[in-house]
C-alpha cells in the first residue's frame, strides 16, 4: 500500500488539531495499523470496485484513509461512530475526499442509523465494544445485499471491550452470516483479531 503524502499532512493536522492528541494518536498504534491494513487487504482481494462502503466504529477515520490509500476503487464512505469527538477528526484525517464528496463522517449509534441508500460493503470494526443485544439489532438493520465485513479480538484487559470473543470460531457463529463464510484470524503481540466475511442471511 502506498500512502499518498498529501494524504499524511491532513492526518497531522487531525492530531494536531485534536482536543486529545493522545487519543487520536491511539489510531495509529501498531495493533489498530496492523488490523486495519489486514482487513483492507483481504478486502482488496474481492475484487470490488466503485464500491460505496459503510463503517461502523468509524472512529478517527484511519482505515477510511486506508481504504482510499489502497487498490480498490471507492466511489464514498460513510464513517459513523456514536463518540461525537471523533467527526471532525475523521473528516480533518480524511479530507481530500471529504471535499470531493466521497466522505462523510456521521455521528450516530450504530444500532438505529439509517442507510441512505444500500452501500456494496459494511463494515463493523468494533464488535468487541457492543453487547450481544446491539449487535443483533444493528444486525437487523442492515440491509440484504452487501457484503459485510465484521472484526473482533479476545483482548479482554480493556474496560470498553465488553464483548470479546474468545476463538475465531465462536465469533463465527455470533455473527449470523451465511454458512460458508469466509473467516481469518491476525496473532498480534497482546491478543488475536478476528475477521469475518458474508452475506446476510
Amino acid at each position: 500500500m502506498k500512502i499518498d503524502i498529501d494524504d499524511i499532512k491532513f492526518w497531522m493536522d487531525a492530531i494536531r488539531n485534536s482536543k486529545d492528541r493522545y487519543r487520536t494518536l491511539e489510531s495509529f498504534w501498531g495493533g489498530q495499523l496492523q488490523s486495519k491494513t489486514w482487513l483492507v487487504d483481504h478486502l482488496s482481494k474481492l475484487h470490488i470496485m466503485n464500491a460505496d462502503i459503510v463503517i461502523f466504529g468509524g472512529w478517527n477515520g484511519v482505515l477510511s484513509a486506508l481504504l482510499f490509500n489502497s487498490g480498490l476503487g471507492i466511489k464514498k464512505i460513510t464513517s459513523v461512530d456514536i463518540d461525537p469527538a471523533c467527526e471532525e477528526i475523521a473528516n480533518t484525517m480524511n479530507k481530500r475526499y471529504e471535499m470531493s464528496g466521497k466522505f462523510k463522517a456521521v455521528t450516530a449509534d450504530m444500532c438505529t442509523y439509517e442507510y441512505e441508500s444500500t452501500p456494496d460493503i459494511i463494515i463493523n470494526t468494533s464488535c468487541e465494544h457492543i453487547t450481544s443485544a446491539q449487535h443483533k439489532q444493528w444486525f437487523k438493520n442492515i440491509p440484504g445485499g452487501p457484503l459485510v465485513a465484521m472484526q473482533s479480538n479476545n483482548y479482554t484487559e480493556l474496560e470498553e471491550h465488553i464483548n470479546c470473543s474468545k476463538s475465531l470460531a465462536s465469533f463465527k457463529r455470533s455473527c449470523g452470516l451465511k454458512d460458508g463464510v469466509k473467516a481469518f484470524e491476525l496473532e498480534l503481540p497482546k491478543y488475536t483479531r478476528y475477521l469475518v466475511m458474508g452475506y446476510k442471511k
